[in-house]
């Protein structure tokens, strides 16, 4: 494959994923969030199963054995996307689009940040301005006024930190044994079976709601957890960091220009600033350490 072929998959799957926080939205007409993210992610497993079999005969031709440890690592995965999903679904549905879209991208200058704290990993000097820029943008967002940001925003907020966790964690799970769509299959089961049970405790569950929703449901479903997540699987092994860097974080742009079409959102001028500053924090903290840039010695492209 072409660097240029994987770019535009990246581009693809950026704006797949953009465009999904219009879909949540529009999903939560017609059923609750935990409805809407336990069909969403059962979908996305069925989607992944043909490559996580696949894998599965590959590690068995292998000799390969699965342990306890390894499942026991999918199910805490799972648990952790379960949270940062039900968060987050459950924030979109108290804010805005283009909100939702920029604030859940602040779990980027998390992870480093979550790396020291958790692995004593001491994260790129760059880390901490780009971190004070997120907050810095986070108020500009808000209107230039803390007091100003709804009940959803603080659920994407707190939506961003099982994020930071969950991505901390899935490279070293993924990489163990080299099954990366295998791992992807079980986190989406695990996921998507704790969110539909809670549905089932919690949830008004209707055919009605369920056949409405359905076409934004298979959205997320289909699209953003099947398909996308296997385009950037495949489109990463064949172009640099930094261009995957860059273009899966364009995802924030996208669903603010989702938002504009489709739900007639509009951002004012310091918002839109705000969020001009959030997105240009997580590409700095993503793409300049990779260049060596705010290290001392050389200053050497990936």
């Amino acid at each position: 494959m072409s660097r240029t072929l994987a770019n535009t998959l990246l581009l693809i799957t950026a704006l797949i994923w953009g465009s999904t926080f219009v879909a949540q939205q529009l999903g939560m007409h017609h059923v609750g969030p935990l409805t809407y993210t336990g069909v969403r992610f059962l979908i996305g497993a069925l989607v992944v199963s043909p490559f996580a079999w696949r894998e599965l005969r590959q590690l068995r031709a292998r000799g390969v054995a699965l342990t306890r440890r390894d499942l026991q690592a999918w199910t805490g995965l799972g648990g952790l996307l379960f949270l940062g999903a039900i968060f987050q679904q459950v924030g979109v549905g108290g804010t805005s689009v283009s909100n939702a879209g920029f604030l859940t991208a602040l779990y980027v200058p998390m992870v480093p940040l979550l790396g020291w704290l958790v692995e004593r990993r001491r994260p790129h000097p760059l880390v901490w301005p780009a971190t004070l820029g997120t907050v810095v943008g986070t108020f500009m967002l808000s209107g230039g006024s803390f007091a100003a940001l709804t009940p959803g925003d603080g659920w994407v907020i707190l939506s961003t930190f099982f994020w930071a966790a969950h991505v901390l964690w899935i490279g070293p799970v993924a990489a163990h044994k080299g099954t990366p769509m295998l791992v992807a299959w079980a986190q989406f089961v695990v996921c998507g079976v704790l969110a539909s049970a809670c549905a089932v405790l919690a949830e008004p569950i209707t055919a009605s709601g369920l056949q409405a929703g359905l076409p934004a449901i298979l959205y997320g479903g289909l699209l953003s957890v099947g398909i996308a997540f296997t385009l950037q699987v495949v489109a990463q092994r064949h172009t640099r960091a930094a261009d995957a860097a860059i273009l899966l974080s364009s995802e924030v742009v996208f669903a603010a220009l989702a938002a504009a079409v489709y739900l007639g959102e509009r951002l004012n001028a310091l918002q839109m600033a705000g969020g001009a500053l959030i997105f240009a924090c997580i590409v700095a903290v993503q793409v300049l350490p990779m260049l060596g840039i705010g290290t001392a010695g050389a200053k050497t492209a990936p």
